[in-house]
């Protein structure tokens, strides 16, 4: 981030109120390239029955064997879309990955509070299942699929692969920015009640801490400077235990100059710094050296 665009982020505070939700929205339009030209898009795939269980996916040229780079948008568990017209967010995550040579893929997902604890895993094993059986036809490798999601999108990402760890077990690697991953020690807030229940005694089978930990699939964790405090707590207790269970560190990124958005809203723009993060974690996990 530039020092100016860091100093108007750091001004909106870290507390996800309206006006700190949409400014940091119009100040990352400003810097946002838009998707390029050479980004072919094939919107609302159905990858399941609910009206909400639906999926993009971005291609540049005709991409043959390549890595699948799956984005799950956040949203509290009760709002949000993989696109919303006229803006750029989230396709640029998908385009981000289709101009790596890659296939991108930008889900939804049912919401809370129709829907609520398991529904996020079980759209994400959905939504992967899917793309296993289908992706190839786009130029995929079904055994290449890397899954990443922010705040909400990262919790049910830590869901599906806690909890269908065994479905999950073939995926190349997941990314997880910003999430909450132990139900039994985040704050209780409205949005988490319409997901989880209003019942806090009920919130620990739900949990994906003990889960991520017997996993074997590669991960890619973050946090942001101006992430709210239960964020930051949530990252440095699953950096506590990764590394009490495992005897070395995460893969955790402190993403200065950010707040709870902009990592994947910088995604397409000249901050570059999600950016690179995100393709070495993928070059990696899919051999893509």
């Amino acid at each position: 981030m530039t020092p100016a665009i860091r100093s108007q982020l750091e001004a909106l505070g870290r507390d996800l109120t309206p006006d700190m939700l949409g400014g940091t929205q119009q100040l990352m339009r400003t810097i946002s390239k838009g998707m390029d030209p050479d980004t072919e898009v094939v919107r609302d795939i159905s990858y399941g029955p609910d009206e909400r269980n639906r999926l993009d996916i971005f291609t540049q040229g005709k991409p043959q064997g390549a890595p699948v780079f799956v984005y799950v948008h956040g949203g509290g568990f009760v709002m949000g879309d993989k696109h919303t017209e006229g803006s750029p967010f989230y396709s640029n995550m998908g385009d981000f990955a289709a101009r790596h040579g890659w296939v991108g893929v930008t889900l939804t997902y049912r919401l809370a509070p129709a829907n609520r604890f398991p529904s996020g895993p079980d759209d994400m094993q959905a939504a992967v299942q899917w793309l296993r059986e289908n992706v190839a036809q786009y130029g995929g490798d079904p055994d290449k699929i890397v899954i990443s999601g922010q705040s909400a999108g990262a919790t049910h990402v830590a869901g599906y692969l806690a909890h269908r760890r065994e479905h999950a077990a073939g995926i190349a690697g997941a990314v997880l920015m910003s999430g909450i991953f132990d139900t039994t020690t985040c704050e209780p807030n409205s949005h988490a009640e319409a997901y989880y229940g209003e019942d806090r005694a009920g919130w620990g089978p739900a949990s994906c801490m003990a889960g991520l930990l017997a996993s074997e699939v590669p991960m890619q964790f973050s946090v942001a400077e101006f992430d709210p405090e239960d964020f930051q707590r949530q990252a440095a207790q699953l950096v506590a235990q990764w590394t009490d269970a495992k005897g070395q560190m995460p893969e955790m990124h402190y993403l200065s100059g950010h707040n709870h958005l902009t990592p994947a809203l910088s995604i397409g723009s000249s901050s570059r710094e999600t950016e690179r993060m995100l393709s070495g974690f993928v070059r990696r996990v899919a051999r893509q050296l």
